[in-house]
């Protein structure tokens, strides 16, 4: 496999992590991930991943939860994933560091740009938790900023479908799958792939996305070798 791209930022879903079960983490999906990341990166390709918590804990649990207290809780889960799948990435002979929005010194290091990309450079898969560290914001803007503070060639944004579609596949059988959509387009279209902020960050930073389904591990080597897969979204 030749690769096309030096560096990704890869999301990876809670959702992806619990595998047929829906809730919890399934090491053999991960597992599998972790094989096909791996691939990636002996062929070159130095991989940061930011974890979704989804499996875990969705939003709030009551609508008279406090927002900032359920969103911390969402990052907590998002930990226990990137833990989780640091794990699944050493048994395949890489070396996996975790490195976290908020400071939990025992288990994780606390992220700077610079030691990240000092990180990569070495050769680590980097897994980034806790999002941004701040409430209101999703794990989706949290990818799209760490993948601009990191210079990142592309944005792999994995979800359960297998690109962008003008309405919910999973819900509308006459949903049209894009090959190629801009950021701005997903905005000004209210397209509901990714968060707007995220989609904003890319766009203002010129970070490319490629969504595509991870259903299929294998897509992560088929986006890294530049195979047509998903949809393209265009800066322009």
């Amino acid at each position: 496999m030749a690769p096309v791209y030096k560096r990704i930022m890869l999301k990876v879903s809670g959702e992806v992590l619990a595998g047929e079960k829906g809730v919890g983490f399934d090491y053999p999906t991960a597992a599998a991930i972790a094989e096909n990341i791996s691939e990636c990166v002996k062929a070159g390709t130095q991989v940061a991943i930011v974890v979704g918590g989804g499996n875990y804990w969705r939003g709030r649990s009551h609508p008279d939860m406090n927002r900032a207290r359920a969103d911390s809780i969402g990052m907590l889960a998002t930990a226990m994933n990137a833990l989780a799948l640091a794990d699944a990435l050493e048994q395949t002979d890489l070396r996996a560091k975790v490195m976290s929005a908020i400071d939990m010194p025992k288990i994780a290091e606390l992220f700077t740009a610079e030691k990240a990309k000092e990180y990569l450079d070495a050769g680590y898969v980097l897994i980034f938790a806790c999002g941004t560290g701040n409430p209101c914001f999703s794990t989706d803007s949290g990818a799209a900023l760490r993948g601009v503070e990191i210079g990142a060639d592309i944005f792999f944004k994995s979800t359960n479908v297998d690109g962008v579609y003008d309405k919910d596949p999973n819900r509308f059988p006459d949903a049209v799958k894009y090959d190629t959509i801009s950021h701005s387009e997903i905005l000004a279209k209210g397209l509901g792939v990714m968060d707007a902020s995220a989609a904003a960050i890319c766009r203002e930073n010129g970070l490319a996305t490629l969504v595509f389904n991870l259903n299929d591990p294998k897509n992560i080597v088929r986006a890294v070798a530049g195979e047509k897969i998903g949809t393209v979204v265009t800066c322009e």
